[in-house]
């Protein structure tokens, strides 16, 4: 005799909408909103909210996945969001970042070695297809896509206090100094803060976001390296 389940006893979908897929999808929103900061505010405060949306959506990158896992809510929806979120993150950060800095050249070589990277993977793991998850995300990965953000988040920091700094510079005019009381810098104790550890916090920055150039080169290749049996010919 063959058992039917009753109607309505059958395991049930798990809805799209989970904690993880929504904190994934803030993320994901988040990317573009850190360039629309410097749109609608003036600096210093671009920097500061900038840096403040930047560092809320990176910490939700680390709770996302420990939800769904903890909670057995992991999705399809949410593994093909999550690396889209990160990569749109680091992509328009270090963008915006790269413009308002004056084009550093110690800026511009590890954020490109980033975006190559980037773009390199996205398409090598567009062009494997169902064999694309042999590129499973390793622990080093993960360091690496930490030493990013990070980075960038002390790069944002830098940018603010330097901001500060220059503006503090020339004071000696009246009607700077009018416009330091509007946006809030014509306080001493902000001002020296600037002036003393803007470029101690910008170099950090950069050590770190070289850091992170390096780890996202070795992650690169390794991903290349896996891959490489599939990219042969096969003979005719």
């Amino acid at each position: 005799m063959t058992l039917h389940a009753a109607p309505g006893t059958g395991p049930k979908p798990m809805s799209t909408w989970t904690v993880p897929n929504i904190l994934t999808v803030l993320r994901l929103l988040a990317a573009p909103g850190v360039a629309v900061m410097f749109l609608y505010f003036h600096r210093p405060w671009a920097d500061w909210f900038a840096l403040a949306l930047f560092a809320l959506a990176a910490i939700t990158d680390f709770f996302d996945g420990y939800l769904a896992r903890a909670w057995k809510q992991e999705s399809r929806l949410g593994a093909m969001l999550d690396p889209i979120a990160d990569k749109a993150m680091v992509v328009i950060a270090l963008l915006v970042i790269t413009g308002y800095s004056g084009m550093d050249p110690w800026l511009i070589l590890p954020a490109t070695a980033i975006l190559f990277r980037e773009v390199f993977v996205s398409g090598l793991r567009e062009f494997l297809g169902d064999k694309a998850g042999l590129l499973k995300v390793t622990n080093l990965a993960k360091w690496k896509t930490t030493a990013q953000m990070t980075a960038i988040a002390v790069l944002f920091l830098a940018m603010g206090l330097e901001y500060v700094r220059e503006a503090a510079s020339l004071r000696s005019h009246r009607a700077l100094i009018e416009a330091l009381s509007d946006i809030g810098t014509s306080d001493v104790s902000v001002v020296d803060l600037a002036r003393h550890g803007g470029n101690y916090v910008w170099n950090f920055g950069l050590a770190l976001i070289w850091v992170a150039a390096l780890l996202t080169l070795i992650t690169g290749w390794d991903y290349f390296r896996k891959s490489l049996p599939f990219l042969k010919d096969t003979p005719k």
